[in-house]
């Protein structure tokens, strides 16, 4: 009888539960915080539904503290009566202090803007991507567009070479 080691389990490597695409198209990203998320219950169970919107939201600073905004988890048909689903609430974000002083500091400079990337787990946790980012210019967006069609192309010219 020959014993093989077991392997462990293997974990799904995408935790990602929503990602705001539009955020790097519209600003320049500097820097990227992970934050934690205060949320209800049966928020919790809508995002293992995937029942999340995030292109919309945007995060504030108000007193010391930062709230993600415009954000909306839809509710499960399946919610409980006695609980009211407020699918656009505000939610608390989670970081140390001096990292919300750093980011007040740098919000507080002409164009600078935090938005969230995207939405994952970490270790049955829901966690919250934020980035510091500057607004592009039109002018920029184009030039955006433009390298990743130019990317696109080249990979559509090096799959042909290699049939």
């Amino acid at each position: 009888m020959s014993t093989s080691p077991k392997k462990p389990a293997s974990k799904s490597t995408d935790s990602r539960i929503a990602e705001n695409r539009k955020a790097t198209f519209n600003y320049a990203i500097e820097e990227r915080f992970e934050a934690g998320m205060v949320l209800e219950g049966w928020e919790v169970k809508a995002l293992r539904e995937g029942k999340v919107q995030l292109t919309d939201g945007y995060v504030v600073v108000r007193e010391g503290e930062l709230f993600l905004i415009g954000c909306q988890i839809n509710p499960l048909n399946t919610a409980s009566t006695h609980v009211r689903a407020d699918a656009v609430r505000t939610k608390k974000l989670l970081l140390h202090k001096e990292q919300i002083r750093r980011l007040v500091g740098k919000v507080e400079q002409k164009g600078y803007t935090l938005v969230p990337l995207n939405l994952h787990w970490k270790s049955g946790k829901v966690k919250c991507e934020i980035a510091l980012g500057k607004g592009k210019a039109e002018h920029d967006k184009r030039d955006t567009i433009k390298d990743r069609e130019g990317k696109r192309e080249v990979e559509r010219i090096m799959k042909s070479r290699h049939r």
